[in-house]
């Protein structure tokens, strides 16, 4: 299967002879250096790929690149260099026609603040995409009012966006970008306005709706947390070049730098990881018929802690199989949560002692 999306080696300076600038970018040239001449490079040589139906989160601080990569995905911005390719198609070779096509009827997005027209019903506002595409009005209040359903605002068609919590103003943008039935949605920290009670809840719905409909989406995010629950790979951006992609776990358990284990300091790990996750994985066992609590590799994390407490040695890992395949020593899952002031187990046991009790059946 081919890919979605592909960036491939994007470039984006504003200043000065920003094409001179790229080429000293890809020299070696220092970003603070071009700075100090009044050129700002804010996004630097990013290339990766999403695949179809999945959620590629890009997160960063403020001045990272992360929104200014966004909006060269469905040219808002046109790359000092490189390719964006949707479909196998070339989007930076297209000319400003032709991309009004795509953004009308391939690519949607879903701002960070609602963009809601006032004069307009939410019906209306829904509908708005359609209705640049020139879908007759029948048609378009049809497929409106069902993204409105989609999104949860199911009998506030016609009401006006002034009478709308800012939550429920963030599903009409939602359900405007779903109504023009788009393969790719671009979301720009669309939730980073809402209170966080709010925001969780449009964490959930966006969660919920992706089991349905299976979209492709690039979500930005400066907050790790939701980086973490929504994303199937995340991208971490610093000073405009990606220095990180991987899955939530693969940031967390193996960060690429000093930076990236710094700026997951603070993460909820009990969230995203799971046994596999933190196992040691240099033991391996026989088939065993364990009378003791076990987990196997995709159990939560939370849970092989609460396993952990009623153990006097190592959490085994089984397989399929019931083959040991890992082992957890209590420590380890301390290590993990990041609380260097937590004492030892004093009953945590060698772990080839560990292995040799689950096989025995204690």
């Amino acid at each position: 299967m081919s890919s979605r999306l592909e960036a491939e080696h994007l470039y984006k300076v504003f200043g000065r002879r920003p094409e001179e600038a790229m080429e000293r970018l890809q020299q070696g040239a220092d970003r603070e250096d071009l700075r100090a001449e009044g050129t700002t490079a804010a996004v630097i040589d990013a290339s990766f790929t999403v695949e179809p139906g999945q959620i590629f989160v890009v997160m960063g601080l403020s001045g990272s690149g992360k929104s200014t990569l966004l909006r060269m995905l469905n040219g808002l911005l046109e790359p000092t260099g490189g390719h964006v390719r949707f479909d196998g198609q070339d989007l930076t070779r297209l000319g400003a026609r032709e991309l009004r096509e795509v953004r009308a009827k391939k690519i949607s997005m879903v701002f960070q603040h609602f963009a809601l027209f006032p004069h307009r019903s939410v019906l209306e506002n829904a509908a708005y995409g359609l209705g640049v595409q020139g879908v007759p009005r029948a048609e378009r209040d049809e497929r409106a009012a069902r993204a409105l359903e989609l999104a949860g605002l199911g009998g506030w068609e016609k009401s006006w966006p002034d009478e709308l919590s800012g939550g429920m103003q963030q599903r009409v943008g939602l359900a405007r970008a779903l109504a023009t039935d788009a393969d790719l949605l671009l979301m720009d920290e669309s939730f980073s306005a809402l209170d966080p009670l709010i925001r969780r809840d449009m964490q959930d719905q966006l969660i919920e709706l992706q089991k349905k409909l299976k979209k492709t989406i690039v979500f930005i995010t400066h907050d790790l947390n939701e980086a973490m629950r929504l994303g199937d790979r995340i991208a971490v951006m610093r000073d405009g070049r990606i220095v990180q992609i991987g899955t939530a776990e693969d940031i967390l358990v193996r960060p690429a730098d000093d930076y990236v284990a710094s700026f997951t300091q603070d993460v909820d790990r009990s969230r995203v990881l799971t046994a596999e996750s933190v196992m040691d994985t240099d033991v391996r066992g026989d088939e065993a018929d364990c009378a003791c609590d076990t987990a196997t590799p995709d159990t939560p994390f939370n849970d092989v802690c609460a396993i952990s407490a009623r153990l006097t040695h190592p959490v085994a890992v089984l397989d399929a199989g019931r083959e040991v395949v890992g082992v957890i020593p209590r420590q380890r899952l301390i290590s993990f949560l990041g609380d260097e002031q937590a004492e030892p187990t004093p009953c945590a046991a060698p772990r080839d002692d560990s292995v040799k009790a689950v096989q025995a059946g204690a």
